[in-house]
């Protein structure tokens, strides 16, 4: 990108710069020290997980051409120094500014952005926006779970909100390829951390709340309130909110910008005074959802190839707020119908005389739970679940899991979920205690023989959830990751088409 500031214009909100420093020409930055280049600035703050000035000296060997580091007790703000030539420039609280430091630098001008966040269904929701705005003649572009860029193109990412020099970059990167919108998986780690901090939405949309992530956050109170703070502590023009989940129908009550989503008619849960947009009737079949709805946009109907009731109120959150972005209705509901499901979400794989198998990405209880009750509906014969929990991880919700594997399926068979540097079979151990018959739990570490089990002693009417890793193409073990997929498992095991 040509992109280019001097140093002095790039950190002008928080100091003054002048001297040798003030004009160095400053076109790329950079966290890692290891992806620094000839040309590079390094921007060096104290993260979470390590402190990037232990890698100054690193950057400079790569050829950084100055340095932007955090300012403390021994080297103050204002403090520019030379290190081997090199001009390294401290800032007090820099990792707070990181998000409108990058945002000076990368400027986005002409691409809305949208933010979804919640536990489940971001993926989905951001994809299925991107989708429909393409369908209706518009560019569109995803960052996330899946990958970064446009669908056709998607760049595997590293974390579902990458950090905030890499967010304003991909966002100003997807501009010049042309995005007029681009869809943003917002992680409850992304808010916290400030990696989207400085950005201005269109629209935040809120999706749903359960259990997840408690190794970090500590208790539910706080991992809702890390959500929260997208609409609380962010410019977020329009706040589009599930108000079938509880937590939903607080946050309306919080906000003067919400617009309310549900697959019901209004309630007392619902002031009289919010804008709302509700689903009047929902019919389920395998070919999909079809969904009349009514509201603050008036009142329409569409019919989306998906399963699920879950995937019912990620259309709805998902066309609300295209409809609140302007969006023409009649070209949502006649481009309806053209939506895919998403690549590891719902995924069906089907072979003539075999049981059908649903390739999920369900890995909390929550998730687990709708995708059950979702198959359920379309289940003519027994319904299988398998499934495992991630070592190093909330061991919290291993027991629940198994307990709703055991309550909606008829068969569950427990497996390996990225186990990392947990021993598997203590991991199995944690899930089986949460089971009122822990005997009749089948335990196949090894997923692809799970699925070959299950499918070996399926009948042609049953249904097989493979869920836990959706779009994953690896699994991380205790001394490294190995190339996984529940995907190729499913087609292999089926004899489909890699």
């Amino acid at each position: 990108m040509s992109l280019s500031l001097t140093l002095q214009q790039l950190v002008a909100p928080w100091l003054p710069l002048s001297g040798f420093a003030a004009d160095i020409a400053v076109a790329q930055l950079e966290l890692d020290s290891r992806k620094v280049t000839s040309g590079t600035t390094f921007v060096a703050i104290k993260g979470h997980a390590t402190d990037g000035r232990q890698f100054i000296d690193a950057a400079l060997n790569n050829g950084a051409n100055a340095v932007i580091a955090q300012a403390c007790s021994e080297k103050q703000h204002g403090l520019v120094e030379l290190r081997d030539g090199v001009a390294i420039v401290y800032v007090a609280d820099l990792s707070l500014h990181l998000s409108a430091l990058a945002g000076r630098l990368y400027a986005h001008h002409n691409n809305q952005l949208i933010a979804v966040t919640g536990t489940n269904g971001k993926t989905t929701i951001t994809q299925l926006m991107a989708q429909w705005l393409e369908l209706v003649g518009q560019r569109a572009a995803v960052m996330g779970t899946t990958g970064n860029g446009f669908l056709e193109t998607l760049r595997p990412a590293a974390n579902t909100t990458g950090n905030a020099v890499e967010v304003q970059r991909t966002i100003a990167e997807l501009a010049q390829l042309g995005a007029n919108y681009t869809a943003l998986e917002v992680s409850s780690h992304g808010l916290v951390q400030g990696r989207v901090q400085a950005l201005a939405f269109a629209a935040g949309v809120f999706t749903n709340l359960s259990r997840d992530h408690l190794d970090y956050h500590g208790t539910m109170e706080e991992y809702a309130e890390a959500k929260f703070t997208l609409f609380s502590q962010h410019q977020c023009q329009h706040a589009i909110v599930n108000v079938d989940d509880v937590v939903g129908q607080q946050w309306v009550k919080r906000l003067d910008n919400a617009i309310a989503v549900s697959l019901l008619p209004p309630n007392e849960t619902i002031k009289a005074d919010v804008p709302a947009v509700w689903a009047t009737e929902v019919a389920y079949s395998e070919q999909g959802i079809d969904i009349a709805f009514d509201g603050h946009f008036g009142a329409g109907q569409i019919c989306a190839p998906l399963i699920g009731e879950f995937n019912a109120s990620n259309v709805m959150l998902a066309m609300t707020t295209l409809l609140a972005l302007g969006i023409d209705k009649q070209s949502l509901i006649d481009t309806a119908s053209q939506l895919e499901p998403v690549l590891g979400r719902m995924e069906l794989f089907t072979t003539e005389g075999k049981a059908k198998v649903v390739v999920d990405y369900a890995h909390t209880p929550d998730a687990l739970e709708k995708a059950l009750l979702a198959l359920r509906v379309h289940c003519q014969g027994q319904l299988w679940a398998i499934f495992g929990c991630g070592g190093e991880r909330d061991k919290g919700k291993r027991p629940m899991m198994a307990k709703i594997g055991e309550r909606l399926a008829d068969s569950v068979i427990l497996s390996d979920d990225n186990p990392r540097s947990e021993d598997p079979a203590e991991i199995v151990q944690d899930m089986l205690a949460g089971m009122s018959h822990p005997q009749q739990a089948i335990v196949e570490h090894q997923r692809f023989t799970a699925l070959q089990y299950a499918l070996e002693h399926a009948g042609e009417q049953d249904i097989i959830l493979l869920a836990g890793k959706g779009h994953e193409d690896y699994q991380v073990l205790a001394d490294k990751t190995v190339h996984y997929s529940d995907r190729e498992s499913a087609q292999q095991l089926l004899g489909l088409s890699l």
